[in-house]
């Protein structure tokens, strides 16, 4: 939904993309079932939709661009023992920072498990349209991280950066659990020469213990129990809501595509709250 607005608002397209590299968690099916949904509240895309598990060629060109320039290196070390290592500084979001254990080369008797990007100590610093001012050192955040691992999938921060360059995206619209995320594309994005877009991180919906609310915890169509086309624009103006925007009682009974309308006409991105929160919405379900 806050994509779609800050898209829409300005009279931008609206790109669609499914991030699906990460295989074992893909739950048959239910990609199908959010292209539905999206069609039936009216928020239709521009364009085809593209798919990242089809697009491994293109993965493999920036990893061979990074390795020629010797921006890459193969790390040998297993998440056990950086977990152990007793050298590493206090962990972060994502363990304890790499301590460069194989940064001048494989260690004897170790064999390829990834493949690690170099980062500077220089602080990468960027305005969040939502977020305000944001700062991270890489070398202190997280240190030299993997791009990919020996028989796996490609990270995400890498393909997101190559596919955000290919479609020629200028706005990444997200949950504001990628923040500390987007100092890592933005290191990947200058080294391969991609310009770097606008970014805006909005608040995450909390479950009733405070964490986020994902399909980790109810892996369910949003379909399932109501009737999209008739409950819709219930659901429409909770998100405008959730986001701050002061939708009318006038308008809160309409149809899905007028509310969409007045959200694109009204959408103040000022508005928005920083900070998560618990969205309460209950339907009965359908007999």
């Amino acid at each position: 939904m806050g994509s779609w607005l800050f898209a829409r608002s300005i009279g931008g397209r609206w790109l669609l993309r499914m991030d699906d590299l990460d295989s074992p968690r893909i739950i048959p099916g239910m990609a199908d079932d959010i292209l539905r949904t999206l069609e039936v509240l009216g928020l239709q895309w521009d364009g085809p939709v593209v798919w990242q598990s089809r697009r491994t060629e293109e993965y493999e060109n920036a990893c061979r661009e990074l390795r020629g320039k010797g921006l890459l290196y193969p790390c040998g070390c297993s998440r056990a023992e950086l977990a152990r290592s007793a050298s590493a500084p206090h962990p972060g979001e994502d363990g304890p920072p790499y301590p460069g254990i194989c940064r001048e080369g494989l260690q004897e008797g170790r064999g390829e498990r990834a493949l690690r990007v170099r980062v500077d100590n220089e602080e990468i610093v960027f305005t969040d349209a939502v977020m305000g001012e944001y700062k991270q050192n890489l070398l202190h955040a997280c240190g030299d991280f993997v791009i990919r691992r020996k028989d796996g999938p490609f990270a995400y921060q890498l393909a997101v950066v190559v596919d955000d360059a290919a479609m020629g995206v200028n706005q990444v619209v997200r949950g504001g659990d990628l923040l500390s995320s987007t100092p890592r594309q933005i290191h990947l994005q200058r080294l391969l020469g991609i310009p770097t877009p606008r970014y805006a991180h909005l608040p995450l919906v909390t479950g009733s213990g405070g964490g986020k609310l994902s399909k980790r915890d109810c892996a369910v169509s949003l379909a399932q129990g109501r009737h999209l086309a008739r409950d819709g624009g219930r659901l429409i103006v909770a998100s405008l809501e959730f986001l701050g925007q002061q939708v009318p009682a006038e308008i809160a009974g309409a149809s899905c595509r007028e509310i969409l309308e007045w959200g694109r006409e009204h959408f103040d991105p000022a508005l928005i709250p920083c900070r998560s929160r618990e969205l309460i919405l209950r339907f009965e379900p359908d007999l």
